[in-house]
């Protein structure tokens, strides 16, 4: 429908308007049939698939507990970050399965499918996990080795002569 403005009123007004209808997006609760949260994490070249259901605080990875799969404290530490920040830690049970990259790739993969999950989960903690940094994806990779050197930015040494 097309709307004619005749008067500065009418533009005030059809403004108000259009700022009421282009408001914050709402979030919703996304789940599954079994009533679990899925999201996908990333990391590196580590890609982590995250299951998370209400439950006891257990965590599976690969079908293994996650004090066998991250047996450093320190992966496990990255892992529990968006848990304890919602104050959420030992209220749900995560599953996860991870590939591709490094430990610490897969760590750091499983944090973000984590605090994404929980946001399906529970759209309201979606500003205090963004806050602290846990839904974007950190983006840095590493860098591809060149043709004609040792490694993708060591060269060999310059002489003059």
């Amino acid at each position: 429908m097309v709307e004619i403005i005749q008067s500065l009123a009418d533009l005030k007004a059809s403004n108000a308007l259009a700022a009421n209808q282009q408001a914050a997006p709402v979030h919703i609760q996304k789940l599954d049939k079994q009533g679990r949260a899925y999201a996908t994490g990333k990391r590196k070249n580590a890609i982590a698939r995250v299951w998370i259901k209400p439950g006891s605080g257990k965590i599976v990875v690969n079908h293994r507990p996650v004090e066998v799969y991250f047996a450093r404290p320190v992966l496990r530490l990255i892992l529990n970050q968006p848990l304890a920040s919602a104050a959420r830690e030992g209220q749900y049970d995560i599953m996860v399965n991870v590939c591709g990259g490094g430990l610490s790739g897969q760590a750091g993969a499983v944090r973000h499918g984590v605090s994404k999950a929980l946001t399906y989960y529970e759209p309201e903690l979606r500003g205090t996990l963004k806050k602290g940094g846990f839904l974007t994806r950190d983006s840095r990779v590493v860098e591809r080795k060149k043709y004609g050197r040792k490694k993708a930015r060591k060269s060999f040494q310059f002489s003059k002569r």
